[in-house]
């Protein structure tokens, strides 16, 4: 399954640089490990979609509830997906 997530510049950007491989987002929906983020570059300012967009694998889900994280929430660590 492939989600299509809308991503704020910076955080966009620190993921094409490699400097983040995570990505913290509301569990609103069935997120499993080996699926597919579509991040889609989205700035706010303009509310508008840049063009740009990334396929990131899910490698990794922390669910909320615990170590400081929110309930509700996920942190899912994420790679590039080798089959784009």
């Amino acid at each position: 399954m492939t989600h299509a997530l809308k991503t704020w510049p910076e955080y966009f950007d620190a993921i094409v640089m490699g400097d983040k491989n995570f990505e913290v987002r509301r569990a609103d929906r069935d997120f499993a490990v080996g699926e597919i983020l579509l991040l889609q570059c989205y700035d706010p300012k303009i509310q508008k979609y840049t063009g740009q967009e990334i396929r990131m694998k899910i490698t990794y889900i922390l669910k909320g509830g615990s170590f400081g994280i929110e309930e509700g929430y996920v942190v899912m660590g994420i790679k590039w997906d080798d089959g784009y």
